[in-house]
């Protein structure tokens, strides 16, 4: 279902793809979809959400948005 854990593994995957093509615009909303659904279905603090909120962090930082990713690289 569109609220799966899946899907959330799913659209990380494809939004680091995207990331690692330099396509950040697209790349970003898959994260956030991913980052969403995870907190949903596990719970704010679950250890598999780590990695969406790492590889987010990532992308907002190669971007220059240091004060974005700075608090996501510390929850992960």
């Amino acid at each position: 279902g569109p609220d799966h854990p899946n899907l959330a593994s799913l659209l990380s995957n494809l939004a680091r793809l995207l990331q690692d093509k330099g396509r950040y615009v697209k790349a970003e909303p898959l994260y956030e979809r991913a980052i969403a659904i995870g907190e949903k279905a596990l719970g704010p603090d679950h250890p598999e959400l780590a990695t969406s909120l790492h590889n987010l962090a990532g992308l907002l930082k190669a971007q220059g948005k240091y004060n974005e990713a700075e608090p996501l690289f510390k929850r992960a």
